[in-house]
């Protein structure tokens, strides 16, 4: 009877060690984790993008995207539609989606900002970027 309690204690105690080890290297990966986030509060940037839909897409139904925002969505009038847009993230990616076919025309932007036109040549739609100029 004894043997058995002892194999007992020995299988116990050895699956309290494993737990002490389970538990300190899941500390330890917490720590590491935690230790090298970022402290800055929310990051301004006073780059600013300037979109101009241009007459060429007039009639057609589109969604303008910069990420996960929505700009615009509307159809568009026979006059250029022009707006601005601060840039709010590290990396922007601009996408402007034709609402009745749905296909999407994604584009990379300047990190350092820019003038965008979106016109429509043969049914496609294509974004044309420039360098911001800066009035000083």
């Amino acid at each position: 009877m004894s043997k058995s309690i002892n194999s007992n204690k020995q299988f116990m105690v050895g699956n309290g060690i494993l737990a002490f080890g389970v538990f300190f290297i899941v500390c330890l990966f917490l720590y590491l984790g935690f230790r090298f986030q970022k402290k800055d509060g929310e990051q301004a940037f006073q780059d600013i993008y300037t979109v101009c839909v241009e007459k060429s897409m007039a009639g057609d139904s589109i969604s303008v995207y910069i990420n996960d925002s929505l700009l615009m969505n509307q159809t568009m009038t026979d006059a250029d539609r022009k707006f601005q847009v601060r840039r709010f993230a590290e990396e922007s990616m601009l996408m402007v989606v034709d609402n009745q076919t749905e296909e999407i025309t994604p584009f990379n932007l300047n990190p350092k900002g820019s003038l965008i036109r979106i016109q429509k040549k043969n049914g496609k739609i294509f974004i044309e970027e420039t360098e911001a100029t800066t009035d000083k």
